[in-house]
């Protein structure tokens, strides 16, 4: 099954820390892209990684060409049209820059969306632009839609200043646009929180379609009350439906797979191919066909708030 997520990338700064470079990524059949994308260095401002950088909050590019995007060429053979840079910050410490690459398909389905709430002209949290394929009107609605604080899948993770996952879209009570969602095949949302020094909030939410999903399993991991193991704090897999039952007693030391690697390092990570033996994770999603994997982490007073797993 394809996903709505074509390819998604992780931008470290260099030794000297001037610019980006590209830690890893996941490309599956692209290979034309990741060799054009190996040797890239991308300055502060620069390019789209560089940019969302600079910016330090979530950035969404909807068309490359005529644009600050520097890979067009390759990323049009790619058939890809859209990009979203997740800048991860420690203080004022860039730590990495994740971006997330998504097609042009006329019949897919999905979202990623970026949401802002600037406390000096408004109390809610308004959209600054989105990626939806195919759902015209469900992105219609979206921009006439505005987020309270605890309200709906932005406001969720705004209250919480974590990410959350909202299962069965137009049945949840937890998601506002519900009905709108089911008319389009959304079913599953993930919304990720990034704070702005400025005082600013921002939140991404991806928004997973049956047919295309974003993902195929999405999962939230947490450090546990006595801060020396991971727990599952949230997941759902298209393959999975009691994800929760299925890592009940399970944990994660530092170091242990990609996600314990992610919480030692504070750097996203991704695995593209056998999994970890020592991973509980990467070995039961391999066992399912999943066996590439993409770790984050989010990070919150210096401090891991969580680690957010996507696998394809």
């Amino acid at each position: 099954m394809k996903t709505f997520i074509r390819a998604a990338e992780i931008w470290v700064p260099t030794a000297d820390r001037m610019q980006l470079r590209l830690a890893d990524g996941l490309y599956g059949e692209l290979t034309a892209f990741h060799e054009a994308s190996k040797e890239v260095r991308f300055a502060f401002n620069e390019g789209l990684p560089g940019r969302a950088w600079a910016a330090g909050h979530p950035i969404i590019l909807k068309e490359f060409e005529r644009s600050y995007f520097e890979r067009v060429e390759a990323a049009k053979g790619a058939g890809l049209t859209c990009g979203v840079a997740l800048p991860l910050f420690v203080g004022d410490y860039v730590m990495a820059v994740v971006v997330f690459f998504c097609g042009d398909g006329a019949d897919e389905a999905g979202a990623i969306e970026v949401w802002q709430n600037d406390p000096q002209t408004s109390n809610d949290l308004r959209l600054v632009d989105g990626t939806y394929g195919a759902a015209e009107t469900f992105e219609f609605n979206a921009r006439h839609t505005k987020f309270l604080r605890g309200y709906g899948l932005p406001g969720r993770v705004w209250k919480s200043n974590a990410p959350v996952i909202v299962r069965d879209l137009a049945a949840s009570t937890a998601f506002l646009r519900g009905e709108q969602a089911g008319e389009v095949g959304m079913n599953k949302g993930l919304g990720i929180p990034c704070a702005h020094a400025s005082g600013q909030f921002w939140v991404v939410t991806f928004l997973s379609a049956r047919k295309t999903p974003l993902a195929r399993r999405f999962e939230i991991w947490a450090p546990n009350e006595a801060g020396d193991a991971l727990i599952l704090q949230a997941g759902d897999c298209d393959l999975n439906t009691r994800l929760e039952d299925h890592y009940a007693a399970a944990t994660i030391a530092k170091g242990e797979g990609t996600i314990g690697r992610v919480w030692l390092t504070g750097i996203p990570a991704v695995r593209d191919g056998s999994p970890d033996p020592h991973s509980l994770p990467e070995r039961s999603s391999a066992a399912v066909g999943l066996d590439r994997v993409l770790a984050v982490p989010i990070m919150v007073d210096a401090k891991l708030k969580s680690i957010v797993v996507w696998y394809f």
